[in-house]
């Protein structure tokens, strides 16, 4: 697949070429088919775990060991599915909120 994104920040473009492996037979595996798998890859990726990435960072997170990151990621999940349902429009405010503030947390859940 061939892919040329631009910074928005800077404006400068980048170009690259990324291989993929699939199990499609060759008259299923179209360029329409294959961009759809990938699209929706990403939608995965930029729907639930760019907010674990940007608002828990946890690609900075120190815990490694057995069970542990697997339960932290299920702890993540669960409070962005419950802001999800309540609505919340912010997490990263939200969360920011709830640091300085723990008890707005319990009101918030009516506890």
């Amino acid at each position: 697949m061939h892919r040329i994104f631009t910074k928005v920040k800077t404006g400068k473009k980048t170009e690259e070429i990324v291989y993929g492996i699939t199990s499609l037979t060759q008259q299923k595996a179209s360029p329409k088919t294959i961009l759809k798998f990938s699209r929706g890859h990403w939608s995965i990726e930029n729907g639930l775990h760019y907010v674990r990435d940007t608002s828990f960072r946890e690609d900075h997170s120190q815990i490694r060991t057995q069970n542990a990151p697997r339960a932290m990621a299920s702890l993540k999940n669960l409070v962005v599915g419950l802001f999800h349902f309540l609505n919340v429009p912010n997490i990263a405010k939200t969360l920011r909120n709830f640091a300085a503030r723990p008890f707005l947390a319990l009101q918030m859940l009516r506890l």
